[in-house]
């Protein structure tokens, strides 16, 4: 069974090695997904609402993730691009068509309370 992180690296598991080889590739894996997807926000439900601009940037930070490279070779940037507006129109659609029954998010309070967090995670 093999376990492939994003970036190319792979990490081999053999069902006879045991749990705590599986444990450690899925911490990786958690891991990797963390630092990956740092820049994919949520932007469903705020005021003002997410723009286009902001779709764009989630969507190419998840194909970035996806295919495992921040920058694609120039036999695959077209496809990469392509990938990218496709994202960034099926994510614009599905912002416009979701409802909300909570009351929208301010964008500042937010960003407030992340600064905060960070504040006391790194915190010396």
């Amino acid at each position: 069974m093999a376990n492939v992180i994003p970036s190319g690296l792979a990490v081999t598991l053999k069902l006879r090695c045991g749990p705590s080889v599986a444990a450690i590739a899925l911490l990786l894996r958690s891991t990797y997904a963390r630092i990956m997807c740092r820049n994919i926000r949520t932007l469903h439900n705020f005021e003002p609402p997410a723009t286009e601009e902001e779709a764009a940037a989630a969507a190419l930070q998840y194909v970035r993730k996806i295919s495992g490279t921040s920058k694609p070779s120039q036999a695959n940037a077209a496809a990469f691009d392509r990938a990218v507006a496709e994202v960034t129109a099926i994510t614009v659609r599905l912002l416009d068509e979701l409802t909300a029954v909570t009351p929208p998010k301010n964008r500042e309070e937010e960003a407030e309370k992340a600064r905060a967090r960070a504040a006391s995670r790194y915190a010396s």
